[in-house]
């Protein structure tokens, strides 16, 4: 059986651990970001058309890119998980303290929250993002 640990407080604001939560926040940010911007610059070219199989591959392809760069980013500093399931998996599984998890998805979720409103700021408010539970609608 696999150890979960709560850890401390302490540890968790070590100038490591701060840099681990920085280059989390860093990497979902550009993930998200390249994502997203993906399929609203696809949605805005094929002017509102249907999706074909060509725009999927494409959206796909840059999402692919997209969480290369940010794992490749943060990889020696935090990991990459860049998904705060990923974070809950290695918390569950032992491999950090559930503590530091919470940090992680605190700043993964911050990540993408920013990430949004920049795409909104990019695009000059003419795309809304509306989040619901497990949906992203622009």
């Amino acid at each position: 059986m696999v150890k979960i640990e709560v850890g401390s407080v302490g540890d968790s604001f070590s100038v490591s651990s701060l840099k681990a939560y920085l280059s989390e926040f860093i990497a979902t940010l550009l993930f998200v970001f390249a994502g997203v911007g993906s399929a609203i610059a696809f949605d805005k070219l094929t002017s509102d058309g249907a999706l074909d199989t060509a725009g999927l591959v494409a959206i796909a392809i840059a999402h692919a890119f997209a969480l290369f760069v940010g794992v490749s980013i943060a990889a020696n500093i935090c990991g990459g998980h860049l998904n705060p399931a990923v974070t809950l998996g290695l918390a569950i599984g032992g491999n950090i303290t559930l503590i530091t998890g919470f940090f992680y998805w605190i700043a993964q979720c911050l990540g993408s929250i920013v990430a949004c409103l920049l795409l909104v700021f990019v695009t000059n408010g003419k795309v809304r993002i509306v989040v619901g539970i497990g949906v992203a609608l622009f």
